[in-house]
């Protein structure tokens, strides 16, 4: 099987494991800079030009499209999807879930339990938005915000308005969460493959942080998941259309809340937390839904829904 993946840096953990993974089943795996790539978008035959080559004849392809580049990255996967190469995760459902907001908005239609979220546009609604929330502590989110940046912990109504004024100055989106303070600065990533959760690791905050990223400084541990914890994975990453996702959930006095589905999840902390071969995993899936979908005319149809 000949597979392109879609990262900016071969260096990267999850790229270098990515490509052993592929390497050590026997697979043919190029690494492509989506923003070196341009394209010919016609409906004859569409194609991917890369450093002055065509790539084609790929099988599948396997995004890992960093957050400030969504755009330009989704439109090269949508290509290699019009190209009929199977994508691991399409398009559509990495750009769904690049937005925090209609991501809240797809998991509680469908019932997913979460923290009380709230959105306002006028800053003159800021003092009846906290009150739908719960009050203070309250978390405030920019929409466009990774990996924790842009999360901010007010623990008092008035820093609460100060912060969502200052916000809306700058003309950034933002949303404004319930705080569950019983979660204890630590969350749960639970790495769904496939319907299936493969790994799962509790992620703990430093002394003092409400942020649990290991970017900012947290500590990954195994940790046994319930069965209400699992199935809320699982649903979640199904409803957003993800075949591999880390689902981010919290735990709550009314159990499980989703935080948020991350649709490139390193593979770094949940290996090493895990102990299990989490690479390995998902090229096994990659290989058993190329060979689902290669009798049908199209490889790639969009799941999920909104």
């Amino acid at each position: 099987m000949k597979i392109a993946l879609l990262s900016r840096n071969k260096k990267l953990y999850s790229t270098r494991r990515l490509i052993e993974a592929a390497e050590s089943r026997g697979h043919e795996i190029r690494v492509v800079d989506v923003l070196r790539c341009y394209m010919n978008i016609t409906s004859l035959k569409p194609t991917i030009h890369y450093r002055g080559e065509v790539l084609d004849d790929f099988d599948a392809v396997i995004p890992r499209i960093g957050a400030s580049i969504t755009f330009y990255g989704t439109a090269v996967l949508r290509q290699f999807e019009m190209m009929n190469v199977f994508p691991l995760n399409e398009s559509v459902a990495v750009t769904r879930s690049r937005d925090k907001l209609r991501s809240a908005q797809l998991l509680a239609r469908k019932g997913i339990g979460m923290p009380v979220t709230g959105f306002a546009h006028n800053p003159d609604d800021i003092q009846d938005l906290l009150q739908v929330v719960g009050g203070a502590p309250t978390v405030i989110k920019l929409l466009e915000g990774t990996q924790g940046i842009g999360v901010v912990l007010a623990e008092t109504k008035k820093a609460a308005e100060s912060v969502i004024q200052a916000f809306m100055g700058l003309k950034a989106n933002i949303m404004v969460q319930e705080f569950i303070k019983e979660a204890g600065g630590a969350d749960i990533r639970c790495f769904v493959v496939g319907g299936k959760v493969v790994a799962a690791m509790k992620r703990q905050g430093p002394k003092g942080e409400f942020r649990s990223n290991l970017h900012r400084g947290g500590s990954a541990s195994l940790v046994r998941l319930t069965p209400a914890e699992r199935a809320t994975a699982v649903r979640a990453a199904k409803i957003m259309g993800l075949e591999v996702c880390g689902v981010d959930l919290l735990r709550s006095n009314h159990g499980p809340v989703v935080m948020e589905v991350n649709s490139s999840p390193g593979l770094e902390g949940i290996e090493a937390a895990s102990g299990k071969d989490v690479a390995d995993i998902i090229i096994q899936y990659l290989e058993k839904r190329v060979v689902e979908v290669a009798h049908k005319t199209s490889r790639s149809r969009t799941r999920g829904k909104g």
